[in-house]
């Protein structure tokens, strides 16, 4: 898969892990940003994260911030985007089964970077189920 990811200060130091997990499971990986620790605004790289999943070039996002809600917000916001964030394995695994979820958000001062990577890897094994939940989502593409 190509997955796009990006974060703001506040989740600079877990982003790598992430990268470098990713990686990992075969993944290819673009980084859009924030590249250092002096202070940016989350709905930057939120925005430039859903738009690469949105034109296509991307399979899917994750993105972070400090509790990952700021940054889901503003990926919420490109439409077509169901961003969800996620800080237990569990509901990042049904939102993509049920809610076709197509970014994953979480907070870097949330969660730690093992249950990071065990929520990023229920997310990218889970499969949209469609049937009765392709109405719901084709709802929510439509709103």
């Amino acid at each position: 898969m190509k997955i796009a990811i990006g974060s703001d200060h506040v989740g600079l130091e877990l982003k790598p892990v992430i990268v470098e997990y990713l990686k990992e499971l075969g993944h290819e990986v673009e980084d859009f940003g924030a590249y250092s620790k002096e202070r940016t605004d989350y709905p930057i790289y939120g925005e430039k994260v859903a738009k690469a999943v949105i034109e296509g070039n991307y399979d899917c996002g994750i993105v972070m911030c400090g509790t990952g809600v700021g940054i889901s917000i503003a990926a919420n916001k490109i439409k077509g985007i169901r961003a969800v964030v996620c800080s237990e394995p569990y509901s990042a695994k049904l939102s993509k089964e049920h809610n076709n979820t197509n970014i994953l958000a979480f907070g870097s001062r949330v969660i730690g970077s093992e249950l990071a990577k065990m929520i990023v890897k229920e997310w990218l094994e889970a499969e949209f189920e469609g049937g009765r939940h392709a109405n719901r989502v084709n709802m929510l593409d439509n709103m």
